[in-house]
Formats: C-alpha cells, sequence, structure tokens
C-alpha cells in the first residue's frame, strides 16, 4: 500500500457540481480492474462497505463470478463490479435535483441531502451500479471514495486488495499506472456501445462477465448469448421452457439479483397521465370538428373536472413512489433542466393551470376565455400525453424504450383512454353527432394502437436487450397482462358498433399493457 494513489500525487478538488470537462489542471480519476489478477475474495466488498457504512442487503461494489470452459478445462472468471464514473454519466442527465452530479475530477458522487429518491438515475445507469440505500432512502453508488483521495488516500478497496488487482490514478498524468496501462495495454469498458465513456477500466477480462447476457443462470431462467458465422451475429436464447437455449460455455456463479427500479406505481402513473391528457383533448377536438358546441355539458364541464382529477391522481402517484416524499418541492426549487422528470412536471404544473383556468371560464360563463385558453390547452396536453417517452429515453440502458414511435404512440393511447372516458359523458349530455365522433375516435385509437404494438413485438429489435425485454412481455412473466390487454383493446374496435360496452375495455385493456410494457422494460439484467 501506498501513500496515495497509485503513481500519483495527492491533489485536493473541491466536490462540487459542474456541467463542463475536466481539464489539464485538475486530475481526471479512473480505476483499472485488473481480473488476471483478481482471486474472487471479495475483500473490496467488505472494505466498501466498512468504510462507508453500507448496509446489509445492498453494496456499492462487488464481485461477479462466472464458471468458464467445458469440463474438465473449466475456470472461474471475476468481475469488480462497481459504478463506472462515466464522463457523459445518464445519471446525472437524468437526476432532478443535482443529487447526482460530476466533479471537476471527473467522480461522479451525490449528495444525499437533496435526493428524492425518484429512482430516474437507477433507471438510467446502464450497469445497475446505484441503489436506494435502505437505512436513508437515498441514492448512493461507490464514488472512488472521494473522501480519502482528497486527504490523499487510495480508496478503501484498493488498499485492501491483496494482489494490486484494483488501481486508481489520474489519467491526465502519464507517468501514473493507471494511465500507462489504459495507454498502452489491452483494456475495455463495460457496454462500450451505450456511449457513457466509462472511468473504469477492465484489464483480461473475460466477456462472459462483461456481458450480462452472457452467462447461464442456474436456475434455467436465462439471459444468453452465442455469436454465430464470421459476421459474429447474436442469437438470442431463453431458458424458459419451450425456448431454445444457448450452448455458451458459461454459468454465472455470484451475482446481485437485479431489481426494476420502478414498480406498478409509474405503470399506473402512464395510465392516468394518458387519460388527464385524453379527457381534456378528446372534447376539445369535438369542439374544433363543429360535433358540439362549446356550451356542451361535456366540452364545458366534464372535461376539464376529468382532466384534473386524473391530473390529481398522477401527481398523488408520483409522489406516493419516491423515497422522500416530503422533498418533491425540491423539483421545482432546484431544478435541473435536463432531466425529462423536471421539464414533465412544469409541463404537468403547465397544463394543471390551463386546465383550472378553462374551469373558471366555465364557471364566469366566457366562451371567449376558453376558446382562447384552448390554444394552449391543446398544445400543451399532447405534451403531457408524449413527455413520458422523453423520460423513458434517458433510461439509456432500457433498450425497449428506446423508440422514436413512443411519442405517438403515446399521443394515441391518450385519445384511446380519453375518449373512452368521455363516451358516457357525450352519450348522456351531448347531440347524438357527439356521440358518433367519440365512438370513431375510440375505435380508431384502439386500431392505431394495435398497429403499434403489433410493431413492436413483430418487428426484429436491433439489440439483444430490447428483444428479450419483448419476449419477457409477451412470453415471460409479463405475458399474462400483455394479451389479456390486447385482447381487451381488440374489443374497444368495435366501440362505433357496441356504443359504451367498449369503456371498461379499452380502460383495462391499456391498464394492462402499460403495466407488462413498463416493467419488460426494465426485466433484462444490466451488470
Amino acid at each position: 500500500m501506498t501513500d496515495g494513489p497509485t503513481g500519483v500525487t495527492p491533489v485536493v478538488s473541491t466536490p462540487k457540481p459542474s456541467g463542463k470537462e475536466p481539464t489539464t489542471e485538475q486530475p481526471r480519476w479512473v480505476k483499472v480492474l485488473d481480473q488476471t489478477r483478481c482471486i474472487g475474495c471479495h475483500a473490496c466488498t467488505t472494505a466498501c462497505k466498512s468504510e462507508n457504512d453500507v448496509p446489509v442487503g445492498v453494496t456499492r461494489t462487488y464481485v461477479k463470478s462466472v464458471d468458464v470452459g467445458v469440463f474438465p478445462q473449466v475456470r472461474r472468471a471475476f468481475q469488480v463490479t462497481r459504478c463506472n464514473q462515466c464522463t457523459d454519466a445518464p445519471c446525472v442527465a437524468a437526476c432532478p435535483t443535482s443529487a447526482m452530479y460530476k466533479r471537476d475530477d471527473g467522480i461522479v458522487d451525490f449528495d444525499k441531502s437533496i435526493c428524492i429518491g425518484c429512482k430516474a438515475c437507477m433507471a438510467a445507469c446502464p450497469y445497475d451500479a446505484i441503489f436506494i440505500n435502505p437505512d436513508d432512502h437515498s441514492a448512493e453508488k461507490c464514488n472512488f471514495c472521494a473522501h480519502r483521495l482528497e486527504v490523499g488516500l487510495e480508496p478503501a478497496c484498493v488498499s485492501v486488495c491483496p494482489t494490486e488487482a484494483i488501481l486508481v490514478g489520474d489519467l491526465h498524468d502519464p507517468t501514473s499506472k493507471v494511465a500507462r496501462i489504459v495507454q498502452r495495454d489491452a483494456v475495455t469498458v463495460r457496454r462500450p456501445e451505450k456511449e457513457t465513456k466509462p472511468g473504469l477500466f477492465y484489464k483480461g477480462a473475460h466477456q462472459a462477465t462483461l456481458d450480462p447476457l452472457a452467462a447461464r443462470r442456474p436456475d434455467g431462467d436465462l439471459f444468453a448469448w452465442a455469436t454465430q458465422g464470421r459476421g459474429g451475429a447474436q442469437q438470442v436464447s431463453s431458458g424458459h421452457p419451450g425456448r431454445r437455449n444457448s450452448s455458451a460455455a458459461a454459468l454465472l456463479s455470484y451475482d446481485i439479483p437485479h431489481h426494476a427500479p420502478w414498480g406498478w406505481r409509474v405503470s399506473l402513473y402512464t395510465w392516468t397521465k394518458g387519460l388527464a391528457a385524453g379527457c381534456f383533448l378528446v372534447p376539445l377536438l369535438l369542439v374544433l370538428s363543429s360535433r358540439v358546441g362549446w356550451d356542451d355539458p361535456t366540452v364545458r364541464w366534464a372535461a376539464p373536472l376529468m382532466a384534473l382529477g386524473f391530473l390529481g391522481v398522477t401527481g398523488v402517484l408520483l409522489i406516493w413512489d419516491l423515497k422522500h416524499p416530503a422533498r418533491f418541492f425540491l423539483i421545482f426549487t432546484r431544478p435541473q433542466w435536463h432531466s425529462w422528470l423536471v421539464r414533465g412536471s412544469f409541463i404537468v404544473g403547465a397544463y394543471g393551470a390551463a386546465v383550472a383556468c378553462y374551469l373558471a371560464g366555465s364557471l364566469a360563463g366566457s366562451v371567449v376565455s376558453r376558446q382562447i385558453l384552448t390554444g394552449f390547452a391543446v398544445p400543451l396536453a399532447l405534451a403531457v400525453a408524449c413527455y413520458t417517452a422523453y423520460l423513458f429515453a434517458q433510461a439509456k440502458a432500457r433498450d425497449l424504450w428506446q423508440s422514436p414511435l413512443l411519442p405517438p404512440h403515446l399521443a394515441v393511447q391518450a385519445v384511446l383512454v380519453g375518449a373512452a372516458a368521455m363516451l358516457p359523458f357525450a352519450e348522456g349530455f351531448s347531440p347524438h353527432r357527439g356521440v358518433v365522433a367519440v365512438e370513431v375516435m375510440l375505435g380508431a385509437a384502439a386500431a392505431v394502437h394495435l398497429l403499434f404494438v403489433t410493431g413492436e413485438i413483430t418487428l426484429t429489435h436491433p439489440t439483444a436487450h430490447a428483444h428479450l425485454a419483448a419476449d419477457e412481455m409477451t412470453r415471460g412473466r409479463f405475458a399474462r397482462y400483455f394479451w389479456p390487454g390486447a385482447l381487451c383493446v381488440a374489443v374497444a374496435v368495435a366501440a362505433p358498433w357496441i356504443g359504451v360496452v367498449s369503456v371498461p375495455f379499452a380502460l383495462v385493456g391499456l391498464l394492462a399493457h402499460e403495466h407488462a410494457y413498463v416493467q419488460a422494460g426494465q426485466s433484462v439484467p444490466l451488470a
């Protein structure tokens, strides 16, 4: 053990948020993990827990192990797994309050005092490196033991490693050992296709440990790959009964269980948000198409009241899902504008204000004010319906969600549930031609939704992760939601003929689809 990080003069760096790239005046702390030296002793895990008071059940760093080869030529390969200290860190962009931030020295650090526990950073991380501390309910991960680096000490894991398999140093210092290894030796990073530019380099790591889909799981619930032909095209298979298995000779022997960061509340939120947008959008479309007048009760009263009601439920679900719900106001008082959680919150707030003003115009009997407000409310309703596509897109490792067709699909879903929710009101208060228009919108939106879904499950997915997530949605754990949901929406296609009978089918069907889609998108292991 040395007095400071390997080959580097200790440099104190102030831990503060910075949107700038590190300069040559600042160190760029990186780690090299020499897996040819790692013996899988887990000393780094233990030292990290002790140094940082990491509670039982979660880890900032751990040693993944995979058994590779075919008997009798079998060996165990190790991989030290932790935060990759990305140059373009997705967690920093996704964090709504800058609780996750990048320091001037390249370390991605965190401030627990302003973490709201939204789990956006967990969804964004391509490496499953972030967790919620069960004791303080804040996001946490490896930060290179920044408090030790600032006083010239090595990170705890470096100090205890018996084989010097973990090295830390300044990449900007050409004399440092890590700089020499990175610049001269064959090193690799995890998931380079995500373009995060990790500051964690692996030397001598086996592909079966680097790729989370490369090793068969002992319970048979596998994500595995095998290359075929000269082009190296990936063949994805799963261990579910009735599906072809890979012959890859790699068995995962130790790993940390994968957990989806967003649960049923987020699935439900996407549905209620679509209702909040659609319940106002559909009646306004009736007015703009001259199917009903401005004084129609559905347009004047039911639309704003239903929209505000579901918008309120959406807000409750979002706050309820936070690990620090009392801190939700930080989204508005210290917003980090790259986060679509922040942008979406302001869009929802603006939409709520426009609908509330519209309702005030209804109470005042002012048609002109409502006509003016419609010019703001319609684009805001579409924005409320669609912004989740951009929020999901910030989850860079959830490949199922990386679809350019998701924004228009969400807009169609808003029309679908909005028409379903408004149809009973239209039948009770609107003229016949207004009722027919709502029924046609409901049937058409249901048909277009099914076309989007058909494309999602029949077109070839560009990555193995997206393929496996879609497989989990249609044939795995979430198929029991997906197929009944599709069947119910198919019934709603007949809305012009069966009328209000189609309403529960449309609403329940889309709710089931949203749950299957949101949860399947998070089902593929990342580490």
